[in-house]
């Protein structure tokens, strides 16, 4: 198969909504995404009032039920503050369920509140994240002979290492030959190309190469940029109140939608080709698309998933040889 495409999301709870109504709309999100031929569809774990999954297994058991085809992998799972046993069996599970379609998405997260919640020191950060991240590949080797049922259907159960511009991490993943998922949510993508090689290095080319970024797709190129703008500027604002940022203005973001700024967005000609671009650069096996960002409209966020599956999608694979995706 030619390059995988799919989505992923936070499940971003908008003013006026609800958690529950937000994810009822996210089933329906996965359901299209697999209509229209798209091949994953994620959910990250976040321990915030903005968000409405904290229990990625349990959102994708729920879609595992309603799809046949589609890749089910967390985007991320938090590894750091959970217990690697049970995230196992978790997936394991969900792996159970969709007949061998689910996959883990490990990463330290972007957010730290899930460290106090379950009693962890943040000082201890990138310790736990090796540790847990070792003990879990340990348990993937031979989970039943450990005690740890069920067993997945899939041999080994696919583990992504997702990393966000750290060499270290990159290196981390290479040199255990765990795919990489690389987050591109700002600045230029060609400054991350140091990382790919160094993942690619470490791994001797076996491990497989996945790309993460904000992306939107409208009819036109105008409408694409006034529809994502303001929730995408909203949510930006928030964090970067947290983090000493700057509020998000429209001039930053026209430089991020440019043909080489880190936002996929557009018309579906517009991000077809800097999907190619990306390719170009870094030669990955996956790209995942987080379309649902904000306050966004649930039928916009349905429009913008029909057009990557039925316009963007098919584009792209027409342009990009077969790959093999390594677990």
């Amino acid at each position: 198969m030619g390059m995988q495409l799919g989505l992923y999301t936070f499940a971003d709870v908008a003013p006026g909504s609800s958690p529950a109504q937000r994810l009822r709309e996210l089933l329906e999100e996965a359901e299209l995404a697999e209509q229209v031929g798209l091949d994953v569809f994620g959910v990250g774990e976040h321990h915030r009032p903005e968000y409405a999954v904290s229990a990625p297994a349990v959102v994708l058991a729920a879609v595992a039920a309603r799809t046949e085809r589609l890749r089910l992998t967390s985007a991320v799972t938090v590894l750091s503050s959970d217990d690697p046993i049970r995230v196992f069996q978790q997936f394991a599970t969900v792996d159970a369920l969709s007949d061998g379609r689910a996959e883990i998405m490990a990463g330290r997260g972007s957010f730290i509140e899930s460290f106090p919640l379950f009693g962890y020191d943040l000082a201890d950060y990138d310790r736990l994240f090796e540790e847990k991240l070792a003990r879990l590949l340990e348990i993937r080797r031979a989970p039943t002979e450990q005690g740890v049922f069920p067993a997945p259907v899939q041999q080994p159960l696919p583990i992504w290492v997702a990393v966000g511009g750290s060499p270290e991490s990159a290196v981390r993943a290479g040199a255990l030959g765990l795919p990489m998922a690389l987050a591109i949510i700002g600045g230029r993508p060609d400054r991350f190309v140091p990382f790919v090689e160094l993942h690619r290095e470490a791994s001797h080319g076996e491990a497989a190469l996945g790309i993460n970024s904000p992306a939107y797709v409208a009819d036109t190129s105008q409408r694409a940029a006034d529809e994502f703008f303001a929730p995408y500027a909203a949510m930006m604002t928030r964090i970067g109140r947290e983090r000493g940022w700057p509020p998000l203005q429209r001039p930053d973001f026209e430089a991020l939608r440019s043909p080489h700024g880190a936002l996929v967005l557009g018309s579906p000609a517009e991000v077809t080709e800097k999907i190619l671009y990306e390719h170009e650069l870094f030669g990955h096996d996956r790209f995942l698309a987080q379309i649902g960002i904000g306050a966004l409209p649930h039928d916009r966020i349905m429009r913008a998933i029909e057009l990557f599956g039925t316009e963007v999608a098919p584009a792209v694979r027409a342009e990009i040889a077969p790959v093999r995706i390594a677990e």
